[in-house]
């Protein structure tokens, strides 16, 4: 079946938390309550706390009806995206829908910045698994790393967090960021745990920069840090940063082989099929760098045949790639100002 442009769809994508997620995206490009310091799609140009109807709900539900039956089955159904997703106002109207249409599980990734309101938690609990954000354990740290809009506060987002855990009976994996030089520090962990402990997730999790983030010069913090770090909670965190080095590069073919696969001859319903497949990979790219791998996952495609993609994107200027932590990923090329 021939790839379709799907504007709100992106994936799935392979994670350490979720297994294959579909990503649904409703929210445009970097319309945050935030605009973080680690933050894998750069600065926020909108940093807002009004939650509006962003893009109808109907045609994201149906290109995820078309994403479910075109790309690989997912585990999850993943309410994330460009932006923060409860900024939309049709959130739970968007999640019954997606109900209407599928068994699968569904998720949604939030920043938890607006939990203080009452419209936000209910929304949210109508997801199967919500995965919230804490990266500070005071409003100093909480500025720093976050950069929230003024009418956040520390305070607000700890309240939110604590109110939805007193009513939402589903699964809450809380996601902590830990940001080298800022928080990586014993006494930076133990205020955020001691947070922790008053919401009461059901899990947490430790990540940091192994994607490229915001602010260039960040760096991940060593994977023997972070379990020492995860040790500080009651009971430990589990981290969740993906340290695993990336061994096929552009043009190499598959890992150790030392050559290419043989091209393909085009005909024409091939050729509009390669299309597709470069604008899917990058719409993936957009939403979240990625690696040959997890876009080769995504696509239930080979990774030598996702080099070749890579490679005619980067060729022509589309995408560009940065190796971290071992591995190569890529994502969109920044625009000459």
């Amino acid at each position: 079946m021939t790839e379709e442009h799907l504007k709100h769809v992106y994936g799935p994508v392979p994670s350490r938390r979720l297994g294959l997620s579909l990503g649904v995206d409703i929210v445009p490009l970097k319309n945050c309550t935030l605009d973080c310091v680690y933050c894998q799609l750069g600065r926020t140009s909108a940093l807002t706390v009004d939650r509006r109807a962003f893009t109808p709900i109907e045609p994201v539900i149906a290109d995820v009806v078309r994403a479910l039956r075109q790309r690989p089955t997912p585990d999850f159904v993943t309410v994330s995206g460009s932006g923060e997703p409860t900024l939309h106002s049709q959130l739970g109207e968007l999640i019954d829908g997606l109900r209407a249409v599928t068994h699968l599980p569904i998720a949604i990734i939030t920043n938890a910045t607006l939990l203080w309101m009452p419209d936000v938690r209910s929304d949210c609990a109508k997801a199967d698994l919500v995965l919230p954000s804490l990266d500070a354990g005071d409003a100093e740290t909480f500025r720093r790393v976050n950069r929230p809009h003024p009418g956040i506060t520390f305070e607000k987002l700890v309240s939110g967090l604590r109110a939805f855990r007193e009513e939402y009976q589903g699964q809450i994996w809380l996601e902590v960021f830990i940001v080298k030089g800022i928080t990586d520090t014993e006494d930076a962990v133990r205020a955020i745990a001691d947070v922790v402990d008053s919401i009461k997730p059901t899990r947490v999790q430790l990540n940091t920069a192994v994607r490229p983030p915001a602010e260039s010069e960040l760096q991940p913090v060593r994977p023997e840090r972070m379990e020492e770090l995860a040790a500080l909670f009651d009971p430990p965190a589990e981290v969740v940063a993906d340290f695993r080095s990336s061994t096929v590069r552009p043009g190499s073919g598959q890992a150790g082989s030392g050559r290419p696969e043989p091209v393909e001859g085009q005909g024409p319903h091939q050729a509009t099929r390669q299309a597709a497949r470069a604008e899917v990979i990058l719409e993936m790219v957009s939403r979240r760098p990625c690696t040959v791998e997890e876009l080769a996952a995504g696509l239930a495609l080979h990774p030598n045949e996702v080099v070749k993609f890579v490679d005619e994107l980067r060729k022509a200027g589309v995408i560009t790639e940065e190796l971290r932590s071992g591995r190569r990923y890529y994502l969109p090329a920044r625009k000459e100002q």
